[in-house]
This record gives structure tokens, sequence and C-alpha cells, in this order.
């Protein structure tokens, strides 16, 4: 079995969309790409700079019409409305798989609708940048790059194996979980770190007014690039944040307690403890930093493999 699909429908071109439709198109991971996209305006800039090749449609009914795999790549919130659409038009033995960065919600939201000849392999692209749009999508962008596959219980093998090829053949390296184990990761390393950018900046323009002083204008480069993903659309990760609430305010109430562990140590002059944290925080740094090394190898057919490498994730759309 090889990662070419005969008919892919991509539901949605925004940023994950877009790059999709690119990297299908620049690896010949498809013989036929439909796609399309609920805005009008972005369905016309996609025929506009010709993204892929693509055949553009109106409807997400027409394009999933006859096609073997379909990627819904929508807001998490708009999964389930996005799955009854197409539900109907889907072909049997079809395999319905996503882009959402919460699977559990995803999966509760799109099986209602899902017809028992079909199959739904979800997945999730550890991929992206601060930017949105047909514009900002990438052809390399998912080279080197983890994708998780959260298939519910009970889907065919061969389904899951359909989808692994499918990311594989875009450069990527396939892990699979349950969604639940998902979810529980992903709220550490994703969307903790998501929503830290965002409520620093609150905390930066609170200390401008306290002290009438421009602290955003002399930011160093540290505060920029920790912040980057601040840049990131915030009603997409507003519905993130609210689908997977539960894992979210775990490791949150947990970031909590160890910043104010910190805060403690500071108060006291504990220079001891801070110095054991900080060490232990360096080690485990350069262990995933040599571990990405390692597993994520740069792809010798693309240029720009190491700068896709140490590219920071944003999902966005």
């Amino acid at each position: 079995m090889s990662g070419r699909v005969e008919r892919l429908a991509i539901i949605g071109q925004g940023l994950i969309g877009s790059s999709i439709t690119r990297a299908v198109h620049a690896r010949k991971a498809a013989r036929e790409i439909a796609v399309t996209d609920a805005s009008e305006k972005v369905r016309q800039r996609v025929v506009e700079l010709g993204i892929g090749a693509a055949r553009v449609v109106a409807t997400a009914a027409e394009a999933v019409r006859d096609a073997d795999l379909v990627i819904l790549c929508v807001p998490v919130s708009q999964m389930g409305k996005a799955a009854a659409e197409i539900a109907a038009a889907m072909k049997p033995g079809a395999i319905l798989s996503d882009v959402g960065s919460v699977k559990a919600a995803v999966v509760a939201g799109i099986l209602p609708h899902l017809r028992p000849d079909n199959f739904l392999v979800p997945a999730h692209p550890l991929a992206g940048t601060e930017f949105s749009g047909p514009d900002a999508g990438l052809p390399k962008l998912f080279v080197n790059r983890w994708c998780i596959l959260t298939p519910p219980e009970g889907i065919e093998a061969a389904a899951v194996e359909r989808v692994k090829l499918f990311w594989e053949a875009l450069g990527s390296q396939v892990a699979v979980m349950s969604p639940q184990q998902h979810d529980e990761v992903l709220a550490i390393t994703s969307h903790l770190p998501q929503l830290i950018a965002f409520a620093i900046f609150h905390t930066g323009l609170r200390q401008e007014e306290a002290t009438r002083s421009e602290v955003i204008k002399f930011s160093a480069g540290g505060f920029r690039d920790f912040t980057r993903i601040a840049g990131s659309n915030p009603a997409l990760w507003r519905d993130i944040f609210l689908a997977n609430k539960g894992p979210v305010l775990k490791v949150l109430r947990q970031f909590v307690a160890d910043i104010d562990a910190c805060a403690v140590a500071i108060e006291n002059g504990d220079g001891a403890t801070l110095e054991k944290l900080f060490s232990t925080s360096r080690s485990t740094r350069r262990k995933v930093i040599d571990k990405d090394h390692i597993s994520l190898k740069p792809d010798a057919d693309e240029g720009d493999g190491p700068d896709l490498l140490i590219r920071p994730y944003a999902s966005n759309d």
C-alpha cells in the first residue's frame, strides 16, 4: 500500500488546509484534489493562487463526492457541523480525517453523523506558523514534523494505515494514540505555552500602564521569540481551550503552583532552590533538542528542512 490517494477532498483552505493542498501536489500524493472553503473570498483566492492545481468547488458536499480520503481543515468547534454536511455525500468505504488540535471533542462531534460504511481516523499534524489564510500555506510545512493519529476504538487497521501512509508521503513522522492521551499530551506541549504567550502580553501591557513606560517597545529578543505564537488566530485558540478544558485546566493549575513555588524561593532568597530548578529545566531542554535532532532529521530532498526543524509550532488556520 502506497501513500498516494486516488481522490482527495480538503475542506477548508486556511494555513493547514492550503499547506496540505500544496504538499500533496508537490509530492504527487493524490491523483485528484478537490478543495473548498466556507468563505467565497477564500475560494476565489485559492483559484487566483492556483494552489496545488486543485479543483475548487462551492460546497463541501460537492468536494467529497467520490473522494477516497476527506480531510476537515476547519475550526474544532465546526467539525461536527462539517461532518453533518458531508456524511450523506461520502461514498462507501471513504475515510474521514481532520487536522484539529483537540481530539476527544472532535471524535464526539463527528461520530454521530458518520455512516457505518465510512471510517473516522482523526489526525493532528504538529506544524504551523502564526500566520493564517491560503496565502500562508507552505508545501514543506509537514516535513520532519510529527502527525498524531487518534482513531476511535473499533476502526479498521487498514483505514488507520491508509492515513498513516498519506502523512508519511507528505514528509511527516506518524504516531498513533488515543484521543484522550493526545489531549493530555498537547495540553502541556502546545496549549499551555500558547495560553502563557497570550497572557504574558496582558501582563506587559498592565506593566506599561502601571509604570507609564514603554515596556513592550523595548522587549528583548527572548520576549519576542517566546511570544511569537501570541500572533496566532484568537478565535481558533478560544475554541481549542474550551474543547480541551479538562486537560488544560489540570496542567494550568500545576503550572500556577510551580510559578508560585518560584515566587516563594525568590521572596525567601532561596538561591539553592532556584538553581536546582533552573538546572533541571536546562538539562531537560537539552534532552528535547537532542531527541529532535536524532529522530527528526532533515529530508535530503527538501532544501529548507533545517529551517522547518527549528520553527516553533503554532497551530493556526
